[in-house]
């Protein structure tokens, strides 16, 4: 049977850390963007046009950035799930006899 373990114990361990930064990051990047943070205007992919007509426009660009970051934070935990099994399969390893 193939062995599931490609990551070594501190690779694992630095990816279950970063991960958790990531989503921490992440899902308070998109609560900002979703109220509408003016602090964060140069982060919206805006033009010259979407400021003709009022602020909708704006909002629903900041609505967009702040999913994108919803959705890269679903990746940071899909990614720290996968460095948790192999922090556990690496354990495993441990106690196998060779």
């Amino acid at each position: 049977m193939a062995s599931l373990l490609c990551c070594g114990p501190k690779l694992a361990a630095c990816g279950i850390v970063l991960s958790a930064w990531g989503v921490i990051m992440l899902i308070l990047l998109g609560i900002f963007f979703n109220v509408h943070s003016a602090v964060l205007i140069e982060d919206v992919p805006y033009t010259e046009e979407d400021f003709k007509d009022g602020p909708d426009r704006i909002y629903r660009l900041y609505e967009q950035v702040s999913y994108n970051c919803f959705i890269a934070a679903g990746l940071y935990v899909l990614l720290g799930a996968f460095a948790f099994c192999q922090v556990r399969l690496n354990k495993r390893k441990e106690y196998m006899v060779h």
